[in-house]
């Protein structure tokens, strides 16, 4: 009876092969023995490691090497162990092409090939998708009436679909896994890329080639959001429902007609913000400042007036708006918010989803909500001269109104209030303060480096004039654990203006903005390029981000 030795040498030395199968597919098919085993055998002859699935556990998937799709392809699982040493996971070392296919997709960077069962691997990655999900009740969410039917994906459904489904469900499962908040489907020439949104930037996570499947994956989302398929010379919006990894997820659709084609970009609202842990907002997870978070307090406990949060999109207006709620409300009051949409839900509080479809504008709604008793009331943004001369009166009659508005500034403000036409006494009146933000990202503290800028490099970042040469600073590299691009999470900075008489006397006598700013700096105020800069020099970001979101003072 042949040994498995000398089974194992006949096919590595390729007696018999059958044109274009591996030898060891070729073993398992014409033997009963196990898996396993046989793995064993070619690892112990060709020097590859063997994994189980207690040492898979100890180690960290490594998709942003490999995207999940060809992982799932390929029949392959990319590891980095406990040193970041990226291992690829294969089930048969031997399979035709594969090690030209890992060579040319992982260019120069090291890894190590190692061996399990693909079982194994099956297990591992269908585990892996279940774990990455967060604390929620499902149940709970699918009695809210007249949602729209979901589209359930798990990481263990994707292998059996249609090509163009299959894509664009592991383009899913891989932007919650890794919690980014918007989906760039672009069209090129040669097939279609994909950019995540993470943390406020596009990375580009993956390629597909061919036109007719960047055709068909777009086509896939036009049918889940009910547009029109045939359309193509048009923009069109929807919104789906998916269940992804057990989270409940949101998906507001934008199809774009380009130059080679429609692109698409889906805004992920994932509702297990609305449950359990991450349902918790504070301004401490946000991660203001000590100060920040006083004077944010501050203004928002006044009895009667206006708090105006402003920044650019993506700055965290609305998450700091519901977290000051969630701190102000008690059962003695009646709070009423009016969104578009409605991000998080706020128990105890009556939320209202802006509707123009159907004429529910903000300012309609507003006016409908003064009627309805509230002591406080919240406008998700002030886009009109209507909406912001109804909330100045809500404020001026004795209610408590949160808002935000479109500006870069503090000082900005006062100037899109003029350019809507609205009085400069009652706005005045009516304000409590008015708070500007942004969203600085945090250097991981995996890979950050030492680096002390030299003179060239602070003057190609423009803060030659405000940083001394002599600080160190540190440097993003990027790694595994934020996936090569250097940061990991975000925190807000604040700056603040509180009206005082003397401040609303400088506007409404519409003094020159440089004598506005220069009294509110002698009121204490910190403008966002300082916060950033003192951020860098304790080693919480970087220069580069600094030059990124913040305009010199």
């Amino acid at each position: 009876m042949t040994s498995l030795s000398q089974l194992v040498d006949e096919a590595m030395q390729g007696v018999p092969v059958v044109p274009g199968v591996s030898p060891v597919a070729q073993l398992i098919k014409q033997t009963d023995l196990p898996e396993e085993q046989l793995l064993e055998e070619v690892g112990r002859r060709a020097g590859f490691r063997v994994l189980y699935p207690a040492q898979m556990d100890d180690c960290t998937p490594a998709f942003d090497a490999i995207p999940l799709q060809d992982c799932l392809g390929k029949e392959l699982l990319p590891l980095y162990d406990d040193h970041d040493r990226l291992l690829i996971v294969l089930c048969d070392p031997y399979r035709p092409f594969l090690h030209e296919w890992l060579t040319e997709s992982l260019g120069p960077r090291a890894f190590e090939i190692a061996l399990s069962t693909r079982a194994n691997i099956q297990t591992f990655m269908a585990s892996w998708g279940e774990s990455h999900r967060l604390s929620q009740d499902v149940t709970s969410a699918s009695l809210d009436t007249g949602r729209l039917p979901a589209l359930t994906l798990t990481v263990a459904s994707l292998k059996e679909e249609h090509p163009a489904v299959r894509g664009l469900n592991a383009i899913l499962l891989d932007a919650m896994n890794s919690r980014a908040s918007d989906v760039h489907l672009e069209n090129t020439q040669s097939g279609l890329l994909v950019r995540l949104r993470l943390d406020g930037v596009l990375v580009m996570v993956n390629t597909f080639t061919g036109r007719e499947l960047a055709e068909q994956i777009v086509s896939r989302i036009k049918v889940l959001a009910e547009l029109d398929i045939s359309e193509q010379r048009i923009p069109q919006d929807g919104r789906c429902r998916a269940i992804i990894n057990e989270r409940d997820v949101d998906i507001r659709v934008s199809i774009m007609p380009g130059l080679f084609g429609e692109d698409a970009v889906l805004r992920l609202l994932d509702r297990s913000h609305l449950t359990g842990e991450d349902a918790e907002l504070s301004l401490e997870r946000l991660g203001f400042d000590d100060e920040s978070r006083l004077m944010l307090r501050k203004i928002a406990r006044q009895p009667y007036g206006m708090l105006l949060v402003t920044g650019p999109t993506g700055s965290g207006k609305t998450t700091t708006l519901y977290s000051l709620i969630g701190e102000v409300r008690t059962s003695e009051e009646k709070i009423i918010t009016i969104e578009d949409p409605v991000e998080y839900q706020l128990e105890g509080v009556l939320q209202i989803p802006v509707n123009e479809a159907k004429g529910l504008t903000f300012a309609r709604g507003l006016r409908s909500i003064l009627r309805h008793d509230p002591d406080a009331i919240m406008v998700g943004e002030i886009r009109d001269p209507e909406t912001a001369t109804i909330s100045i009166q809500a404020a001026l009659t004795g209610h408590t109104v949160f808002t935000s508005v479109h500006a870069n500034s503090i000082l900005d403000v006062i100037q899109r209030f003029r350019h809507m036409g609205i009085d400069a006494y009652a706005m005045t009146s009516a304000l409590n303060g008015v708070v500007a933000q942004r969203l600085l990202r945090r250097i991981c503290t995996h890979c950050a480096t030492a680096w002390h800028p030299d003179a060239a490099s602070l003057k190609e970042l423009g803060l030659i004039d405000e940083v001394d040469v002599s600080t160190d600073y540190r440097q993003a590299k990027g790694c595994s654990q934020c996936r090569g691009t250097g940061y990991r999470g975000r925190m807000a900075i604040a700056e603040f203006m509180i009206l005082d008489d003397e401040i609303r006397e400088l506007i409404v006598s519409q003094a020159p903005i440089s004598r506005l700013k220069e009294k509110v700096r002698q009121r204490g105020t910190r403008f966002l390029r300082e916060t950033a800069l003192e951020c860098a020099a304790r080693g919480l970001t970087t220069l580069q981000e600094v030059a990124r979101v913040t305009f010199a003072e």
